[in-house]
């Protein structure tokens, strides 16, 4: 028979073990006093496909990062359609830029499949920043890496041909999420919708590209599954527009 507490306690464990993966980059620039501060506020949630993890126009209250699984942040456009910003990167940080100059959201984040996040209260994670300036540095090149992102993306989405801002779209998926076994399909699936609003196309017109790019063999489609059979041509074409 097993003893209930060791459960409970071989539980904690298992998350303190998450936590610690999740946020491996933050963890080795803190003091052992801040390490277990920080743990000892911290938790895992578990959000189920499209539950949302914060909503546009509410007032943070966390610091998260992403364990396992995808997770999506878009913002609401006309109509109601959503334009995706980005995908959260595994064991990355997000929708924290808000409540570092108390802000409310201007984005909204849910879960593209069952995600594994983090939640760190953001008065724990800003004493910390008080105390440690390494932390402090930290979050300013991660901001500073997003905004250059966020720029050139902002120059992709406007300037490039459907074609080069759909390979651009798959590439992206592919370096941030990686591929399967296979070494060629995308080890995430995706709606046609979910990816026109990635690429700001129309679903109509990614549908449209997806069965171009197929029929020229640079990508093989299995229902949500694609394919990267051309991962060099597709990177001229992302890059020509």
């Amino acid at each position: 028979m097993i003893d209930d507490s060791v459960m409970v306690i071989s539980g904690k464990e298992t998350e303190k073990e998450q936590i610690t993966k999740a946020i491996k980059d933050l963890w080795e620039l803190l003091t052992e006093d801040q390490r277990t501060f920080l743990l000892e506020n911290s938790s895992l949630e578990i959000f189920k496909k499209n539950e949302f993890i914060y909503h546009e126009k509410s007032t943070p209250e966390y610091l998260f990062c992403l364990a396992k699984g995808k997770v999506k942040i878009f913002k609401e456009g006309i109509g109601g359609r959503q334009q995706i910003v980005r995908m959260a990167k595994p064991e990355g940080f997000f929708g924290y830029r808000a409540g570092f100059v108390s802000d409310q959201y201007s984005t909204s984040a849910s879960a593209f499949d069952v995600a594994t996040v983090c939640q760190i209260p953001l008065t724990i994670i800003k004493t910390i920043i008080k105390e440690n300036s390494d932390v402090a540095i930290y979050f300013i090149k991660q901001l500073a890496g997003l905004l250059g992102r966020a720029d050139e993306q902002t120059v992709n989405l406007t300037q490039k041909h459907i074609r080069g801002r759909l390979a651009e779209a798959l590439l992206r998926l592919k370096s941030k999420y990686g591929i399967e076994d296979d070494g060629k399909t995308l080890a995430i699936s995706l709606s046609r919708e979910d990816l026109a609003n990635l690429s700001n196309m129309t679903t109509s017109n990614a549908i449209r590209t997806l069965s171009a790019f197929a029929t020229e063999d640079l990508i093989a489609i299995d229902g949500k599954k694609i394919k990267l059979l051309e991962e060099e041509k597709l990177h001229k074409i992302s890059k020509n527009g």
